[in-house]
């Protein structure tokens, strides 16, 4: 007998690998044996696969398969090879083509009524697929609309096993069954509200511009009622559309979550807000078997937001400070690492105190001074070091609310359209070079032969570094928001008011 042979796809991370699947029948005793380190669920995908082939009508026969995973080292997660063993076994027997699936990358869980499931990770998995020189890929029908994504790949969708195996040279009748597809799963939007709702709060409103001008990290402190949520929720509405390389990254990292993507590439940043009560593991991701993105993966592109910042366990907050350095999550395993996009925009908020009234007008706080500084002293300096805007917000007062209506707001539509202006003059000053935000570019460079700022200009800046009020790191961070203030302003280069601004950005925990 002829050995069926295959190929699926194992993700670790983002990162797709080609797995080529054997299917040997042997005159041993009856048994199927499934070798090449399979996790639980996928171990089990003998027993599935023999009950789907005999319910699909193109049962197994009665012999000993032995079914191969190569390369037999890498260790291999989920459900999604069940289409391709069961092809490999039929192509072993006899039943369909070893030439036609020897040519495929097959996707997908079988049910025990030979029903092809929605499987995680497909456009991750096509996108490797593609990359790996294949052109045809088998998928089950819930998937098609994914998987058609990935451009120049021919996706063939079925809906289960005895169509699998039709289309592969198969002599079966065809037999209509219902598609199992994915169940609606009910996502927040992004963009919540519009940015002329905000009453007052023009100097924040001014410090979120900066930030999605230049893609700044922010920290916001204030008393409970200041806005530091709905400031927050406005933020990814400031932001550009998403390339079609960041669309695809969002998309995939979607996939992977098992989150909704749809027939089109998301195209605007996200938004992740977390419960305080997340571990270390749901920020930056993690799992004892399969690794899976946590929120700050998923936020990647966009926008993460953690409020109540204090309240966060600071094992987890302080999993974050790599990722806001290299813009890479990076999971260590013992027999694996599995690497994640970590470029999002990191805005935490927090009350001055226990109590939330330190510092508020008209409010009187009962918290003992130690209380306060425990309560602070929860982010870490090195955290903190790593925000390039530090704002304290206000609550508003009842003159600012009666002023509200006649004073035009600035609408997100608008404040976007400041944003991507000041992106693009961004961009253009930074064409050759790796990167294209403000915030990415070293501290080296700012300070190099080409962009270095004069010293009266750095004057305030430098006597802050001397009297140890900012770090080294802290130094070029300010640097880095006063470009993206010269930015927004459309000047050519930063003057003394612009770094004034961007160090006033930073005294949040001071005032």
């Amino acid at each position: 007998m002829p050995i069926g042979r295959t190929y699926a796809v194992s993700l670790l991370g983002l990162e797709g690998a080609i797995v080529e699947i054997e299917a040997d029948l042997s005159n041993n005793l009856p048994g199927f044996v499934l070798i090449g380190l399979p996790d639980t669920a996928l171990g089990e995908a003998k027993d599935r696969v023999r009950a789907a082939a005999t319910n699909s009508g193109c049962g197994l026969p009665n012999r000993k398969i032995t079914v191969n995973l190569s390369p037999a080292a890498l260790p291999k997660h989920g459900s999604g090879f069940d289409l391709g063993i069961a092809l490999a076994a039929l192509a072993a027997s006899g039943t369909v083509s070893a030439e036609s699936i020897d040519r495929v990358m097959h996707i997908g869980e079988l049910g025990l009524d030979g029903r092809l499931r929605p499987v995680n990770g497909v456009l991750p998995a096509v996108l490797a697929a593609s990359r790996a020189g294949f052109g045809i890929v088998m998928v089950p029908s819930g998937n098609a609309d994914e998987a058609s994504l990935v451009p120049g790949m021919r996706v063939v969708a079925v809906p289960s096993l005895r169509d699998a195996a039709i289309w592969h040279g198969g002599e079966f009748e065809p037999q209509p069954v219902d598609v199992i597809t994915r169940p609606i799963v009910e996502t927040a939007t992004a963009e919540s509200g519009d940015l002329a709702d905000m009453i007052g709060s023009g100097d924040a409103i001014d410090a979120m511009l900066v930030a999605a001008a230049g893609g700044h990290h922010v920290f916001l402190l204030g008393p409970p009622g200041a806005g530091k949520t709905m400031l927050a929720a406005r933020l990814p509405g400031l932001l550009p559309d998403l390339d079609p390389q960041a669309a695809l990254e969002v998309s995939s990292i979607r996939s992977l979550a098992g989150l909704p993507v749809g027939s089109s590439l998301t195209t605007r940043p996200p938004l992740e807000a977390p419960h305080h009560t997340a571990t270390a593991a749901a920020l930056v991701g993690g799992g004892s078997s399969q690794i899976r993105p946590g929120a700050a993966a998923r936020a990647s592109d966009g926008v993460l937001f953690l409020d109540e910042a204090p309240e966060f366990a600071p094992a987890a907050l302080d999993a974050l400070r790599q990722p806001l350095e290299s813009g890479i999550i990076s999971i260590h395993r013992a027999n694996s690492v599995a690497h994640f996009p970590g470029r999002f925009q990191l805005v935490m908020a927090a009350n001055p105190c226990p109590c939330g009234q330190w510092g508020a007008r008209d409010s009187e706080c009962t918290c003992p001074p130690n209380s306060r500084r425990r309560y602070l002293a929860r982010l870490s300096g090195p955290l903190l070091d790593r925000i390039d805007i530090q704002f304290r917000v206000e609550r508003i007062t009842s003159a600012q609310l009666r002023l509200a209506g006649e004073h035009p707001s600035l609408s997100t539509a608008d404040a976007r359209a400041k944003v991507t202006a000041a992106r693009q003059r961004a961009l253009a000053r930074l064409t050759a070079t790796p990167w294209r935000l403000n915030s990415q570019v070293p501290g080296s460079y700012l300070r190099g032969r080409e962009l270095r700022l004069a010293p009266k200009i750095t004057a305030g800046l430098d006597r802050a570094l001397e009297r140890g009020g900012i770090t080294m790191r802290g130094y070029d961070r300010v640097l880095r928001v006063a470009w993206s203030l010269a930015d927004l302003a459309d000047d050519e280069r930063p003057d003394d008011t612009h770094v004034g601004q961007a160090l006033y950005l930073r005294k949040a925990m001071s005032q």
